[in-house]
């Protein structure tokens, strides 16, 4: 049995037309990327929509003592993106970098502006996902802010386990504005 096209998963029937779908998924290129490839580097403009097919992905920044601080982590099915740099056509502050070995789905900004316009279903699509990873980028700063960090390791380990099963300590404790000392005073309280 021949098993469906991994876009086929983010592209739904339930949602596009059979003839939007011959239009759209060839338009995306498979790429193979290694542990700690780059998919995007700071000062560089995002020229790609990504999709990740398997694999783990984050993004960070370096803060002015040069340490890397983990923005976001992508695993499978998700956009992997800088979205102002793509949209925006400027230079992103973000690193983004594989965390495993990586199969990804790439659409250049080209193509992906050529369906935007002339597919309504790939429009709204594009602007659900985009308002999605925007209300959730929200959330996570504001709960940096106004959170307890048990509060926030909960709420990934319940959001992403899957972050937390595959994703080194360190870059889980960026993320969550703590050092790894801390994080690992958190999980220990928690499975007592």
């Amino acid at each position: 049995m021949k098993e469906e096209h991994f876009l086929k998963k983010i592209f739904s029937q339930n949602d596009f037309k059979q003839s939007e779908l011959e239009l759209i998924i060839p338009q995306f290129k498979q790429v193979s990327f290694t542990k700690n490839d780059y998919l995007l580097q700071e000062g560089k403009t995002e020229n790609h929509y990504w999709f990740l097919e398997s694999g783990f992905v984050r993004s960070f920044v370096n803060d002015t003592k040069g340490n890397d601080i983990t923005t976001n982590f992508y695993g499978q099915g998700d956009i992997v993106i800088d979205w102002s740099s793509f949209f925006l056509r400027n230079p992103t502050r973000e690193n983004i970098q594989t965390l495993t070995d990586c199969v990804c789905w790439q659409l250049d900004f080209e193509t992906f502006q050529q369906l935007f316009h002339s597919i309504e279903a790939f429009r709204e699509q594009g602007r659900r996902r985009l308002v999605s990873s925007y209300f959730a980028l929200k959330n996570q700063s504001v709960s940096l802010i106004a959170d307890e960090a048990k509060e926030r390791y909960l709420r990934l380990l319940k959001e992403k386990p899957h972050i937390v099963q595959n994703v080194s300590l360190q870059h889980i404790a960026t993320y969550l504005g703590i050092t790894k000392y801390s994080l690992s005073r958190i999980r220990k309280e928690i499975s007592l």
